[in-house]
């Protein structure tokens, strides 16, 4: 999924990457403690270990309650023409909680959006 996002990219990047950044959108409190994210959302709490990140370019996350091979991702695209920058987001689902996923996310971003003043 690909959402337009219209701030630079380092200010992205410090929302998608950081407890403090994420606790303005993602989720009502997190916790980093090395390179494990504990994510509250007032009442379900998931854990998730770091993969890999690249400053002002990409988080990507595994939920240790999901299988192995799956991540979430969040990653800075800039337009080398416009400019523009967008944020991808990537997150392996069933095929029959895509819709859902999709509204979900849709949301989160939404929340984002609001948090930029955007």
């Amino acid at each position: 999924m690909e959402y337009e996002v219209k701030t630079s990219p380092k200010m992205l990047y410090k929302l998608i990457s950081s407890d403090e950044g994420l606790q303005q959108w993602f989720a009502k409190k997190v916790i980093v403690t090395k390179n494990n994210f504990t994510f509250d959302w007032g009442g379900t709490t998931e854990e998730a270990c770091l993969l890999s990140k690249k400053e002002n370019d990409h988080v990507k996350f595994r939920f240790l309650n999901k299988p192995d091979h799956t991540f979430v991702e969040f990653k800075i695209k800039v337009d080398d023409i416009t400019k523009d920058v967008a944020l991808l987001v990537v997150d392996f689902v069933d095929s029959d909680e895509k819709e859902e996923t999709i509204e979900l996310w849709d949301k989160q971003i939404e929340d984002l959006l609001d948090v930029m003043g955007l």
